[in-house]
């Protein structure tokens, strides 16, 4: 399994889809960024600003990231 290392911070947690389709969301900010490894097949997408992350039990977290998007193609290759 392949790992990235990532600076990430403040995160939103999709826990699933209420009965009339809306996101269960919980967001999380925090003061300080720290350094995880993230399985590159947990993966589903990254923007300028968030990578969104698939986590256990059917949840996704979009996470801010603190490198350049360019630094996370690159470190995709």
């Amino acid at each position: 399994m392949k790992f990235i290392e990532l600076t990430l911070k403040s995160h939103i947690i999709v826990h699933g889809f209420d009965a009339r389709n809306q996101e269960i969301i919980e967001e999380v900010h925090v003061e300080k960024a720290s350094r995880k490894l993230v399985a590159m097949d947990r993966i589903l997408s990254v923007s300028d600003k968030y990578i969104l992350i698939q986590y256990a039990y059917d949840r996704i977290i979009y996470w801010e990231y603190m490198e350049s998007f360019e630094e996370l193609q690159s470190l995709s290759k």
